[in-house]
Order: C-alpha cells, then structure tokens, then sequence
C-alpha cells in the first residue's frame, strides 16, 4: 500500500492534464505511487480496457465538422462519433472533433487510416479515441474523413454539427463566399447525387432508363414512342438529382448553375462533399 500523500491539487493536476474524472484520477495516482507519469499511463490502459469492452456498441451520435485551409483552396470534413446525443452536445467533446479536424486541415493525410495515424500534442489521434472512450465511456470513433481542393472551397455545417458540406468553386471572385454557402446550403437540403449529368455512373443511369420505361410500358404507350419518352424521363431525373440543374432553393426561377453564372461569368462547381451523421 502507498504511503505517499496524494493532494487535491495533485489530483486536480492530473485530471487538467488528461480530462479524466476525479475519482479516477485520485486512484491512478495512488496506482502509481505518486508518480504522474505512470498514473497518466494507468489511465491510458483503464481507457484500453473500457475501449475493448465497447468495440460492439453502435456510435451512431456524433458530430460533423467541416474547415477549409487559410488560403480557402482545400478543405476537410470529418465525423467523429460516440453512442448517445448527450456526449456529442458536450462541448468538450466537440472541442475534441474540432481539432481532429483541425490536424485533418493542417497535415492532409491521404486517408481516414492516415489521420488516425497523426498526432494531437505527441499522441496518435487512434490512442486518443481510446483515451476519450475511457474518459467518457462510450465508445468514440472517427468513421469518415472527405477532402476536396479548388480555387475557392467553402464549408458548411449544417443543424447543430449533424451534417458537413464542402463545396468546390472553379474561381475565387467576389462574393465566392456567399455563393458557396448558398450552393452548400442548397447540397444540405437536396442531397445532389452529382454536379452535373457527366457525374452521373452509367449503372444508375441505365436502372433509372429501366424504370422509366417500365412505367411507361405500364401505362399502355406504344412501343415505338418508349425510348423517346423514357430520355425525357431521364432529363428530370438529372434536373432534380444533379446539382447544377436543380432548381435553385433561394429562387426558383433559375437553375443552381444559372445562379453561379449570375454571380459571376463562367463560375461553377468542380467539386462537393456531403456528409451527414450517421449515414
């Protein structure tokens, strides 16, 4: 049994130093003899064990966070997760994600392996989900990590860190910003499949000619009028999943793509990310 005297201030210390209980902290230090690294280090395998035991748990709660670089020509958006809306409103936990993706803007990794594989103050951000997981008990996970680079990339958080959007623009003009968060705003609501019809994989466009001729055979058409009418079928499935021929939100009366170009000529999207939380 230790003999040394183990403070509140030496408690306190240690629980500034690695965000763990009180508790905890005073019985880590008592493990330890008083020595502070060892006690950190006990914590860290107490966070391991809790870790091990919560591999099976869903973490569907969360937060999404979106940033660009300073100069606005590359930007990131991560999820990072835990098991119940009362962690993921917790401000410390949202501090967490913020500088997750903070080394995600800062380091650019080629990968979400590659993230995790980067370090937050000397610790590899893997260690520190199992830190985290410890310290609030309940399994916290990064699960998705996008980035984009452009002329001109503008985030978007959308309804309280729940979902993220990066939009790529093809030139940094004036008033870039607005009109990127306008076109996010509008990625947010309508959930575009791509930018434009080009983006569009061949295998969805084939299952969506199918089903609308399906339709149409149904409807008692003749066979000769199907594939006409099955292409103008197709041309509103690319009016209402594409982006730059949805009808823009903010104004009906023209296009998203119409809208860019009013802003400036030739602007347009090159690229754009949608991540919403748990999806």
């Amino acid at each position: 049994m230790s003999t040394v005297q183990i403070s509140a201030s030496d408690v306190n210390k240690l629980r500034q130093q690695t965000g763990a209980g009180m508790m905890d902290c005073k019985k880590a230090l008592v493990e330890a003899n008083g020595d502070f690294d060892a006690a950190i280090d006990y914590l860290r395998k107490k966070g391991a064990k809790v870790a091990a035991s919560r591999q099976d748990r869903d973490s569907n709660e969360g937060v999404v966070i979106a940033k660009t670089t300073a100069d606005g020509k590359r930007g990131v958006v991560v999820e990072v997760n835990c098991e119940t809306d009362f962690v993921a409103k917790n401000a410390d936990f949202v501090a967490f994600a913020e500088r997750v993706a903070d080394v995600a803007v800062n380091e650019s990794p080629a990968s979400l392996e590659d993230l995790k594989a980067l370090a937050i103050d000397g610790i590899k951000i893997a260690d520190l989900l199992i830190d985290q997981t410890g310290k609030i008990g309940e399994k916290i996970e990064v699960s998705k990590y996008e980035v984009i680079t452009a002329e001109k990339v503008v985030p978007y958080i959308h309804g309280n860190y729940r979902l993220g959007v990066l939009v790529g623009l093809s030139a940094d003009v004036d008033a870039a910003e607005e009109a990127g968060k306008d076109v996010a705003m509008q990625i947010a609501a309508m959930n575009p499949l791509a930018i434009d019809k080009d983006g569009v994989d061949s295998k969805t466009i084939e299952h969506e000619l199918e089903i609308a001729k399906e339709q149409i055979r149904a409807e008692g058409k003749p066979e000769n009028m199907i594939e006409k009418i099955a292409q103008g079928k197709l041309n509103k499935f690319y009016k209402e999943s594409t982006l730059l021929n949805q009808d823009f939100v903010k104004d009906g009366s023209k296009n998203v793509g119409q809208f860019l170009d009013s802003v400036a000529k030739g602007l347009t999207v090159t690229a754009f990310k949608r991540v919403q939380l748990g999806a």
